[in-house]
């Protein structure tokens, strides 16, 4: 019994085996903490160790637990380096690729590393693990998938900071779900097992309400079951799919040729809502499909549209075989409930469909849905009556052909060749009945048939001139005439029927190939607009004009216009703003002889495309529509294509000017900076000079030191722009406290201020914030500058400090000046800005530029706008530094 436990296990080998390559990722999936997650990682372990392998501790936190702390005694546990400023203890993963275990441990995928980690995020260390050979075990909760996590924020109103990218967490090798019911959780914290004292009960309180419990662990439940539902398709794919499996509820609607088919939509439709299941819709296009009138193949059109904006995934299968066509797409798809119509019959009369499928198909699940009575469809004069005037013209010139051919057969049988043995002459009357069904369909060879069966009987079987028959066996030779004609009529007609439908594609495919070579080569509006005409005119038969907006927003016609009549403003401003059709063949105006249609990508219309059918007729029927919305989805691709082309070579331009301006900053001010601190410290001494002898000079030389610290104040801006863009700022937060900041900060603008008093409104408390101390200041004295440069002598300058909610820090600077010209409000925090009344006062505008800098890489935000009692104020916000509301709980 001893040597049978100690048996190598199966899958340690194959971790064994594996350890040459890439690594294996085994993840414990679960609700929330405190499900087991981490215990059964470690039991896993602890096997793996028993096994003979090497399992090596990377990372597991405990939180006093003290079932899972005694699951790591005999373990390796790696020692975590500390890390960063404060020295945080985390992951050595250098130390832990040195080692190269085969078992890893790392508990919490979704961790966020501390600053001054090689990796932000834990799962990009496992990531390194992995590529390494190394094998890795892990956990994570639903909260945390990337996918979730506004689902998850909204069920429990927490937003969970830390994600993993949901195809990091599909690419696992295997995830192991660990489950506990709600109310056996809550007793768990109830007895200290998840958190330890205070937070149990603010847990049992806040995150771990049972509402909330039961959505997650839902979540948790229907995330697995989607991955184990995406391993299963696999295997299928892999075994050749030869059966449906019933593993989940899945509906096919098939959609067939009768009117009423709105109502099997419906009926699927609330059938998967009430399954909380995704449904299929397709119909067959068959031979027979195509024999169908105009009005009956677009509503077959009407009813798959219905059921796509009814939240189906639709299809058109082409096969001669509607029941092996729809038993191929169930079984792809894996599709075990299928909806047909049925139709009250006579009890004669059987649903050959139903009956097939249900052959074929013995593992399907059959619905079948009681129709209505079909409803007459109205024929159109101008389309369905001319379609059949000229279908049965046809008809008609096929009969004829059929007695000429007939009448040719016999002459050359009677006159021309009247030694030809009978037999022979059979195989004569049958070739005449191919040429016709190849030429002119079923009916005019059918009729070819009985022709010759009766030429043949009047002028070759005696007595000839009668259709009497002295010999009986003649009736056989008439029979097999009869059969093998028809036989063959029929073959010959659907193989010519089969090759004008092949054809057809083949023309259709061709000239979508062409649209989308010539839009692929075009770099330009005008190039698509040129593009149009060659390809639209000769497949779809009319003239076209491609509508764009201008710089104003209004369409206007690219290139050259051929329409014969000006499509109507107001409806092509319409049509572009609702994003629909309009004009003919549409529910818009369908009297016009033009028709509009957006091109749409997304949710964005980008254009119009108008169109003047030469024959609207043509342009109607359903196949040359969807053939229409092909090329409308090419237009538009090719439309967003040139737009992100164009934005991508400004951004590229406007990039490189703005460093060739950076750089030429840089230059400048790094040379200007040196003379211009020799000139103020001479300056300097000269005034100190000439004010401790009285001379009269003195103020010309403080005159000179001011204008002198202007200047240095400007290239310092240029130099501190040229680092901000070139992101050579290194943020330096300390704790701080705001009185001190602002009391800095006017000490320095003593001199600029000359006696000015500045109005403060603090907070009473004292108040600390995480800020870098110097580059605040420099925020803070370029704001006030702003305003002793604009407001005027007699105005007020203030400050004024406010938190909100203990998570933002409002800081504001205000004055009662004339205020912002309106309309400048974002305009001034661009560089180079300057506001109308400025030409006459020092500075290049880069002074609320840095402002902006500064605070956005501190996280805050920066505004400006007019006080309601008159002037102006600058609003900064700041995040104020707090532990994260969620960490507890992950």
């Amino acid at each position: 019994m001893n040597d049978e436990i100690q048996r190598p296990d199966p899958d340690a080998l194959l971790l064994q085996a594996d350890e040459s390559g890439r690594g294996k990722l085994k993840i414990w999936f679960g609700a929330c903490a405190g499900v087991g997650k981490t215990w059964a990682m470690l039991q896993e372990a602890r096997r793996l160790r028993e096994q003979g392998l090497e399992v090596l501790i990377g990372i597991v936190e405990t939180h006093g637990r003290e079932e899972t702390a005694a699951l790591l005694d005999g373990l390796n546990v790696l020692p975590r380096r500390a890390t960063g400023q404060n020295r945080h203890p985390e992951f050595d993963l250098d130390a832990a690729l040195a080692r190269h275990p085969a078992v890893i441990l790392m508990d919490e995928l979704a961790h966020t590393n501390a600053p001054g980690s090689r990796h932000p995020k834990r799962w990009q260390d496992i990531e390194e693990l992995l590529d390494a050979g190394i094998n890795v075990m892990t956990t994570v909760n639903v909260q945390h998938l990337e996918s979730l996590n506004d689902v998850v924020g909204g069920v429990t109103g927490i937003r969970v900071r830390e994600t993993v990218p949901d195809p990091f967490f599909d690419a696992a090798d295997e995830v192991v779900l660990v489950d506990l019911p709600a109310d056996d959780l809550r007793q768990r914290l109830k007895e200290g097992k998840v958190y330890i004292g205070d937070r149990a009960e603010r847990a049992i309180e806040n995150f771990f309400r049972k509402g909330n419990l039961y959505a997650l662990r839902e979540l948790a439940l229907r995330r697995t079951a989607d991955r184990v539902d995406e391993q299963m398709r696999a295997w299928r794919d892999s075994q050749g799919r030869e059966k449906v499996w019933h593993t989940r509820d899945a509906i096919l609607l098939c959609i067939g040729e009768n009117t009423g088919s709105e109502k099997l939509v419906r009926t699927a439709a609330r059938l998967a809502a009430r399954l909380d299941s995704v449904w299929h819709a397709v119909y067959v296009e068959t031979p027979r499909l195509h024999r169908l009138s105009e009005a009956r193949r677009r509503g077959i059109l009407r009813t798959l549209q219905l059921a796509q904006e009814l939240g189906a995934e639709t299809a058109t299968l082409s096969d001669p075989s509607e029941a092996n066509a729809v038993l191929r797409y169930a079984r792809d798809h894996n599709l075990g409930k299928i909806i047909i119509g049925r139709r009250p019959t006579r009890r004669w009369k059987r649903d050959s469909f139903a009956d097939r499928l249900g052959q074929l198909g013995p593992e399907l699940d059959l619905v079948i849905v009681a129709l209505d009575e079909p409803v007459s469809l109205p024929a159109s004069p101008l389309s369905d009556n001319r379609v059949l005037s000229d279908k049965w013209r046809m008809k008609l010139r096929g009969c004829i052909a059929a007695a000429l051919l007939c009448t040719l057969v016999t002459l050359l049988g009677r006159w021309v060749l009247p030694g030809v043995d009978s037999v022979n002459l059979v195989m004569v009357y049958l070739l005449a009945v191919v040429v016709v069904a190849l030429r002119y369909g079923r009916l005019p060879s059918v009729v070819a048939t009985v022709l010759n069966i009766i030429a043949f009987d009047l002028f070759f079987v005696s007595p000839t001139g009668t259709i009497a028959v002295s010999d009986v066996q003649y009736l056989v030779t008439f029979g097999v005439m009869l059969a093998v004609g028809g036989i063959v009529g029929n073959l010959t007609a659907g193989v010519r029927y089969q090759a004008r439908v092949a054809r057809y594609r083949e023309q259709r495919a061709r000239h979508l190939y062409e649209m989308a070579r010539t839009l692929s080569r075009a770099l330009s509006q005008q190039d698509i607009a040129q593009a149009l005409p060659r390809s639209l005119d000769i497949t779809l038969q009319a003239r076209s004009e491609l509508m764009l907006p201008d710089e104003n927003g209004e369409l206007v016609a690219t290139g050259e216009s051929r329409l014969s009549a000006v499509p109507d403003r107001a409806i092509a401003r319409w049509s572009f703003d609702k994003g629909q059709p309009a004009g003919a063949g549409t529910d818009t105006l369908p009297g016009v002889p033009w028709q509009i249609i957006p091109l749409k990508s997304g949710s964005e219309t980008l254009g119009l495309l108008v169109l003047e059918p030469l024959n609207l007729r043509q342009l109607m029927i359903p196949e040359q529509q969807r053939l229409v919305e092909t090329f409308t989805v090419l237009i538009a691709n090719a439309l967003e294509r040139v737009a992100l082309s164009q934005r991508e070579a400004v951004s590229r331009l406007a990039a490189e000017r703005e460093q060739l301006r950076n750089a030429l900053l840089s230059a400048l001010s790094h040379d200007l900076r040196t003379p211009l601190t020799v000139l103020f410290g001479q300056s300097e001494i000269l005034t100190l000079d000439l004010a401790s002898e009285g001379s009269k000079h003195a103020v010309q030389a403080s005159a000179m030191r001011e204008q002198t610290l202007n200047t240095i104040r400007l290239v310092n801006n240029l130099l501190d722009m040229a680092r901000l863009q070139s992101g050579g700022f290194s943020l330096r937060a300390e704790w701080m406290a705001l009185d001190e900041l602002i009391g800095s900060t006017l000490r320095m603008m003593a001199p600029s201020l000359g006696g000015r008093k500045i109005e403060l409104d603090m907070p009473e408390d004292m108040l600390l914030i995480h800020v870098d101390g110097p580059l605040m200041e420099r925020v803070l004295i370029n704001l006030l500058e702003n305003a002793l440069k604009y407001v005027g002598a007699q105005a007020a300058i203030g400050i004024r400090a406010r938190t909100q909610a203990r998570q933002w820090l409002t800081i504001e600077v205000w004055d009662s000046g004339p205020g912002i010209t309106q309309g400048q409000e974002r305009q001034i925090f661009e560089k180079f800005s300057r506001g109308s009344k400025e030409s006459a006062l020092p500075g290049v505008g880069l002074g609320l530029a840095i402002c902006q800098a500064i605070v956005d890489i501190h996280g805050g935000k920066i505004h400006a706008e007019n006080r309601p009692e008159g002037g102006a104020r600058f609003v900064m916000t700041l995040p104020m530094k707090e532990p994260p509301l969620i960490e507890e709980y992950q």
